[in-house]
């Protein structure tokens, strides 16, 4: 691997994991911080967090956090206090008002000293904390070091200049939302609102579209139409296609719009689990020799309306730990067999399931669109 494009590749296989390495990191760095979270609920978790970023300041170093103000609205400004004393910097991405509310920060990223970076799915909040089997929701992440922490470095400056205030959000549409960048072992896909191409919507089509193995742990499925047909694609091919979703869910809407889908995939050849133990909350796509970590799920709000990231990794190493790791969540699952399925489900239920899928199929891409209008005009 050339000097240019070289990064490390480190799972993170829990909140059990990833939470000890991010704030190890953020105690080592000397020169920056930049944090960028979804959800970040005040906790024991969370003030630990808070006191490292604090430490991180008071030596010197120049430290960002970004939070969403929708997922984060239980937490209050006046949390960072002791940071912004130090020298620390705090904002709001979109800061709560009235018709400014569909459109969301949903990456989770944190890196320090522009050479190691930490993606995935995680949220600073107890429930996260865990294996994800025995106690915790059950997620993930990867820790990067080398060039890509340093392009995640640049897509956080980018986020946390333009993120804070109306017509900075207009212009974080239209300049960074949809990005990508690349070297010889992963490429970067960001996504946000907006027309033009979606690299991370093509990306992930284009390979599936030649997919002759398709494993996805998704927390909340609810996948374009085009997605959808690519899958049903492969397995006519010969593909074998794994879903490993959301046996327990946080966002009970959401699972029954999944479930909505799961008679016609079952139909095609798609094989259907549901994890088990926990809340599943994780994201891991492994389509043949690559596989994608970040914050995107395959569903229409991700895919179409909040800001996401995902990383494409080609490293074979990376691949084929992902693979050991996916055979790990499956050996928790549950699979959905398509008679019991069907007979199981009452007119009552698939009433609520077409409805769970019109809304967030329909209703909810529809208004993010009049609300994106109303800010070009």
């Amino acid at each position: 691997m050339s000097e240019h494009s070289a990064t490390d590749y480190r799972w993170l296989r829990s909140g059990d994991e990833a939470f000890p390495a991010m704030l190890r990191a953020i105690d080592a760095a000397r020169e920056s911080v930049r944090l960028e979270m979804y959800i970040f609920s005040a906790s024991p978790l969370a003030d630990r967090f808070r006191d490292a970023l604090v430490r991180a300041a008071q030596r010197g170093a120049r430290v960002l956090v970004l939070l969403d103000a929708f997922g984060s609205f239980q937490l209050s400004s006046s949390y960072w206090d002791s940071l912004l004393e130090a020298g620390g910097q705090f904002r709001w991405f979109n800061p709560l008002a009235f018709g400014r509310m569909l459109y969301r920060d949903h990456r989770k990223i944190l890196v320090c000293d522009g050479q190691v970076a930490f993606v995935g799915g995680l949220n600073i909040a107890p429930e996260y904390e865990g294996d994800g089997v025995k106690r915790g929701w059950r997620d993930l992440g990867i820790e990067v070091r080398g060039v890509l922490a340093g392009e995640l470095a640049e897509a956080f400056d980018a986020s946390f200049e333009l993120a804070d205030g109306h017509k900075r959000l207009q212009r974080l549409r239209k300049a960074t939302a949809r990005t990508t960048t690349s070297a010889e072992s992963w490429r970067l896909l960001l996504s946000g609102p907006g027309r033009g191409y979606n690299f991370l919507k093509r990306t992930l089509a284009n390979d599936l579209a030649n997919a002759k193995d398709v494993r996805i742990v998704c927390a909340y499925f609810l996948p374009t139409w085009k997605i959808r047909r690519e899958l049903g694609r492969a397995t006519r091919r010969g593909a074998r296609v794994q879903l490993l979703l959301a046996g327990k869910s946080d966002v009970r809407l959401s699972q029954r719009a999944s479930h909505r889908l799961y008679t016609p995939l079952m139909r095609r050849g798609v094989e259907i689990y549901e994890y088990q133990p926990q809340i599943l909350h994780a994201k891991l796509f492994l389509i043949d020799q690559q596989v994608y970590v970040g914050s995107s799920n395959l569903d229409a709000r991700s895919l179409n309306i909040n800001y996401e990231l995902l990383v494409r990794i080609t490293d074979p190493r990376a691949v084929g730990e992902a693979r050991n790791m996916f055979v790990e969540i499956l050996s928790h699952c549950r699979r959905i067999e398509p008679g019991p399925w069907r007979k199981s489900r009452s007119l009552w239920t698939k009433m609520l399931e077409d409805w769970a899928h019109f809304f967030l199929a329909r209703v909810d891409p529809y208004l993010a669109r009049r609300n994106l209008s109303r800010w070009r005009g």
